[in-house]
């Protein structure tokens, strides 16, 4: 009977929506819906699909990124869109062949993330189709050699004259460490954002990368002629970096661009630079003639080894924070041999300050932040990650401004349940992320009947938390039980199908639910997700649901995946559970019966975001 409702619900909505003038239908209240209502309600008849096709078309920008469309679907919803100006896409499931139906010169902003299946080819198709292109994302893989993706790439730049931003991620799908190709060719003078990904540092120094991109875009252009300031960087202001390594000789190189606002280098050594080729406190100081910089990134990645910024000390950060007072947003990671000292510098200079972030700072406590309100900079994000000396006091010091919206404390195991009372009388903080710290129920109470409109929360590894804290959380009668919309509680043992109900039920604003390695869940937990609109019917559609290594569920439970239940579901990671030991043809089912839908066997993060390149679809 309740099957039978819904049916009957869609065509009487549809018909409902008809009786309107089709002006307003397809000016104001089409273009809210969601691309999944629009798809439903163009099945409705004739007339209403004609309609909304006349508002897809209408629209200026489209996003479909947050799930992966396959050809059929991505042709019906874009194909009559000739009037996009932007588009985003996640291309998991797409090819260079599907390509064909959204490029076009009215296209000005391309963004084409997690291209899995996509050749250097789709570069020159872009340069063919797509002249008045200004703004460029790819995220490719490396499937070709560096002589395919250069003549393509210049293809591709022959034909987009206009770019004025443009970021290309080349991820390698083999084991170890990037094989870092070099970037050569030449970039349109109109550029004034580039990202790269990955590069050699060695190219950039020597003129063979980033200094002939550099120079004025002429198909006669002399390579032999030396750079010089003014041909360098153009008018370049964003500039963006994945190395082998940073030293002081590619800051030296890269200070020539006088514009530049914004600097973002990683590097990812495959060993310890040797100590004449890694960054230093000079290279550092030597930022400090650039006094247009608002935004300062320097990472340096252990991805590959355990490795750090060795050659920087308290002094580097003295003499830089001194003239660099115009930063707005600063991320250090991997500066070992800086201390409270050095960091307090940069947080008592710079004024503007408004994000502040580091990462393995293993010399950094709470000094750091003493007597922060003293000075006038009032920071609105702050991410002190796996910093193990950070406790209370300086969460404490953080929120006493009350201005913060963005809170994150990932791997800082010392930070307790003391410290959540100052967090709940936040009254903007909406992203809070206490992965791996020693909280318990009675912090979540707290947190339960707070101010704070959060939206996000992680408490990921955080081993004291229960069922109990969860009902607490959402039933506390504070905001965050009204605006929760994302929530990971992977890696707890104490949650189980009781939390999980809570969720369900009062849950209603949760779009995206991380339970992996929670083992005490049962089919019970799936079966309340699956049905929580019986619960609530005002409650959202769950988008993301992460079940990564859930043991308690049963092969049983592998029919909640089926319509109806579900429905909106965008992601779902079930690797190493029982729920894949039907095989591949009934995940191929599922797949053909919800196109919506992509299911992750390998244990991605929410999203694939990261590791895409690895994925395998079922």
């Amino acid at each position: 009977m309740e099957r039978q409702k819904e049916q009957k619900q869609g065509p009487q909505m549809g018909i409902g929506l008809e009786t309107l003038p089709s002006c307003v239908l397809i000016t104001a209240i089409l273009p809210k819906l969601e691309l999944e209502s629009l798809c439903s309600l163009a099945c409705v008849s004739t007339a209403m699909n004609s309609s909304v096709s006349q508002a897809l078309s209408s629209l200026p920008s489209l996003n479909l990124s947050a799930f992966s469309a396959n050809a059929q679907i991505l042709s019906c919803i874009v194909g009559g869109c000739r009037g996009l100006n932007s588009l985003t896409l996640n291309c998991l499931r797409l090819d260079d062949s599907s390509l064909a139906v959204i490029l076009g010169a009215h296209l000005q902003e391309l963004n084409l993330l997690c291209c899995s299946l996509m050749s250097y080819q789709v570069l020159a198709s872009i340069g063919e189709a797509c002249p008045n292109l200004r703004v460029l994302v790819l995220e490719l893989v490396d499937q070709e050699s560096p002589q395919a993706f250069k003549i393509n790439l210049d293809r591709m730049l022959n034909g987009c004259l206009c770019l004025e931003s443009l970021s290309i991620k080349i991820r390698w799908r083999g084991v170890g460490a990037n094989p870092l190709q070099p970037f050569r060719f030449f970039l349109p003078k109109t550029l004034k954002s580039i990202k790269l990904q990955p590069v050699l540092e060695e190219d950039v120094i020597h003129f063979t990368s980033l200094n002939d991109a550099f120079r004025n875009y002429l198909p006669t252009a002399n390579v032999s002629t030396p750079v010089s300031k003014s041909s360098f960087g153009f008018a370049l202001q964003r500039l963006s970096l994945v190395l082998d390594v940073i030293s002081d000789q590619l800051i030296v190189v890269i200070g020539i661009c006088d514009n530049l606002v914004e600097l973002d280098l990683e590097d990812r050594p495959i060993q310890e630079p040797l100590p004449n080729h890694d960054l230093t406190s000079v290279g550092l100081m030597s930022l400090a003639s650039n006094f247009r910089l608002k935004g300062l990134s320097l990472v340096r990645s252990r991805q590959n080894c355990q490795v750090s910024f060795k050659g920087v000390d308290d002094m580097g950060m003295f003499v830089f924070s001194k003239y660099c007072t115009t930063l707005e947003s600063v991320r250090l990671y991997g500066f070992s041999r800086v201390s409270d000292a050095g960091y307090a510098s940069v947080l008592q200079s710079c004024q503007n300050l408004k994000k502040f972030e580091v990462r393995n700072a293993f010399l950094m406590s709470d000094l750091a932040f003493v007597d922060l309100t003293r000075f006038s900079c009032s920071l609105v994000e702050v991410k002190l990650l796996s910093c193990c000396l950070i406790t209370c006091e300086t969460v404490n010091q953080l929120t006493s401004s009350g201005v913060l919206e963005v809170l994150d404390l990932y791997g800082c195991r010392s930070i307790a349940d003391s410290c959540l009372i100052s967090i709940a009388s936040l009254h903007s903080l909406t992203m809070l992320n206490l992965s791996g710290a020693d909280i318990s129920d009675y912090g979540l109470s707290v947190l339960g009947k707070g101010n704070p409109p959060i939206t996000h929360l992680c408490l990921r590894n955080c081993k004291g938390v229960t069922d109990e804290g969860v009902l607490l959380l959402f039933l506390g009668g504070g905001t965050i039980g009204k605006t929760l919309s994302s929530l990971d509680l992977g890696h707890i043992p104490g949650i189980s199908d009781k939390a999980v109900l809570t969720i369900a039920v009062a849950g209603t604003e949760i779009t995206e639910l991380c339970l992996r390695y929670c083992s005490s869940m049962t089919n019970s937990s799936l079966e309340a997700l699956a049905t929580r609109k019986q619960y609530r019917d005002d409650c959202k559609l769950l988008r993301r649901l992460d079940l990564f290594n859930c043991k308690g569920l049963s092969a049983d439970s592998f029919r909640l995946l089926k319509r109806p239940f579900f429905p909106g579901l965008h992601w779902l990671g079930m690797g190493n559970t029982r729920l894949n030991s039907k095989g591949c043809p009934a995940l191929s089912e599922i797949g053909y019966e919800r196109p919506w839908l992509m299911i992750c066997l390998d244990g991605c993060e929410m999203g694939c975001h990261d590791g895409w390149q690895f994925h395998r679809a079922p």
